[in-house]
């Protein structure tokens, strides 16, 4: 065992201690998608902030559009994700958030009623847990469940619009609710790997939902808002009106389809066309006008230098002479896909009368938001302000993760948080593994196997 997870697990000890917190503060969110796997483990200290512990992230393997097509590659995917968290961090998890997203996600509005049960009329928090247990009594179809139940408004009486009744005097009380539902047998193959490896799963939370936790102001929200979260196989929806969330979708394209199209375009592999659309997005825009002093030749000589990519640059060794032309990618081919996601989030927004209702725009982020172009194509696509969201700032291992991609886990991060955190252990123990499980048995052998290799 090396001096470094002795280290953090001493600072980690004395950190609990200082705080006066508790050991189960701590918050693991797993942000299981289409391109990567990020697993982030936070404490929470006395003051409610959160503090990154460890990070890790992995490339996913055997999902497809945010969905689970391969079991045993998505298990190895999620236990090497987990391991290198849990060794930057110098604990153990024994449950964790995780985001859930895909084409499955349907959400609609739904309204509860109860009579206030108290004889001073006075409401209760009981009264408001029995008017969101009314509002969720929905006839589903069999293969759905419901994931979030989230009270937008109450109207007690005649009285409409109020956020909180508790201690309210009236007689009636009405609950409007957003409910979010996924399909059954989604949850229980991602329940099922995480069973495996001897995780609870403390909440599924719907990645749109996370993301928008952690990037839209309160502001926007009460203003009229929809964040589009775009990540390499879907890209999820949630929209905002007076402060509520009225919208949730997860559309079957994302940043991933962009990079298919230049592959094709440019017949070269997955990995030489992701490199290629990092390195548009990272270089900006093309050229535009001269320098001062700058000829008209030496101008043109250097747009055009400019608007050449080699693939020698990108690690390709056959046919390393072959030249692609910036431009013909950005507009030929990137643009017109981007087109089509706002054409398509469009839709979803007019299908479901919110389009016209959110004067504070669209926040994107996923890691798709940072293709080039994408923030200016929306405004033109959809004659509104566009902006590229970034997650809120954390304290502690956060120098790569302060960016779009890490929204969904940052949010896992903060819903755990307000939701009290998660039940923890910080050692190795085979005693607490449950009983006949011989995946988890093997899995946490692996574990200590692994912390006392130097």
């Amino acid at each position: 065992m090396t001096y470094q997870y002795y280290a953090r697990n001493e600072n980690f000890a004395m950190l609990l201690q200082q705080n006066n917190m508790p050991s189960h503060s701590i918050v693991t969110a797993i942000d299981l998608g289409t391109d990567k796997c990020a697993t982030l483990i936070a404490s929470v200290d006395a003051y409610q902030k959160l503090q990154v512990l460890g990070v890790s992230v992995v490339p996913a393997r055997g999902m497809r559009k945010s969905q689970i097509i391969d079991l045993e590659k998505v298990l190895d995917t999620i236990t090497q994700s987990l391991d290198g968290a849990e060794r930057m961090a110098g604990l153990e998890v024994k449950s964790a958030y995780i985001s859930v997203g895909g084409t499955h996600i349907q959400s609609l509005n739904s309204k509860g009623v109860v009579a206030v049960a108290s004889p001073q009329q006075e409401i209760t928090k009981s009264d408001v847990e029995r008017v969101t247990e009314a509002a969720r009594a929905l006839s589903l179809p069999s293969d759905r469940q419901i994931i979030h139940v989230i009270p937008n408004a109450y109207k007690v009486d005649s009285q409409e619009g109020i956020k909180d009744p508790v201690g309210m005097t009236g007689v009636r009380l009405e609950s409007e609710a957003h409910i979010i539902t996924g399909l059954n047998t989604t949850l229980i193959n991602i329940e099922k790997c995480l069973l495996d490896l001897g995780l609870q799963i403390d909440d599924f939370v719907f990645s749109g939902l996370a993301a928008a936790e952690v990037t839209l102001t309160e502001t926007e929200k009460e203003l009229g808002v929809a964040l589009v979260d775009i990540g390499a196989g879907s890209t999820s929806i949630c929209a905002y009106l007076e402060g509520s969330l009225v919208f949730s979708a997860s559309l079957p394209v994302g940043a991933r389809h962009i990079t298919q199209d230049i592959a094709l375009g440019c017949r070269v592999s997955l990995e030489t066309a992701e490199k290629i659309k990092v390195a548009l997005s990272e270089s900006g825009e093309d050229v535009q006008k001269p320098l001062p002093g700058e000829s008209k030749e030496d101008f043109t000589a250097r747009k055009k230098k400019s608007d050449v990519l080699k693939l020698q640059d990108f690690g390709v060794i056959d046919n390393n002479d072959e030249e692609l032309s910036r431009k013909a990618i950005v507009e030929g081919i990137m643009i017109p896909r981007i087109q089509e996601i706002f054409s398509l989030i469009e839709t979803a927004l007019s299908e479901a009368n919110v389009l016209d209702e959110i004067p504070a725009g669209i926040v994107l982020t996923g890691g798709g938001a940072s293709t080039q172009n994408m923030a200016n194509i929306g405004k033109k696509e959809l004659r509104m302000a566009v902006r590229v969201g970034e997650p809120l700032a954390l304290s502690g291992l956060t120098n790569d993760i302060h960016k779009p991609s890490f929204a969904t886990a940052i949010g896992l991060l903060e819903y755990g948080r307000r939701q009290g955190g998660s039940s923890q252990k910080r050692s190795f123990s085979l005693s607490s593994l449950p009983s006949f499980n011989i995946g988890a048995v093997l899995t946490s052998i692996k574990k200590l196997l692994a912390s006392l290799l130097p």
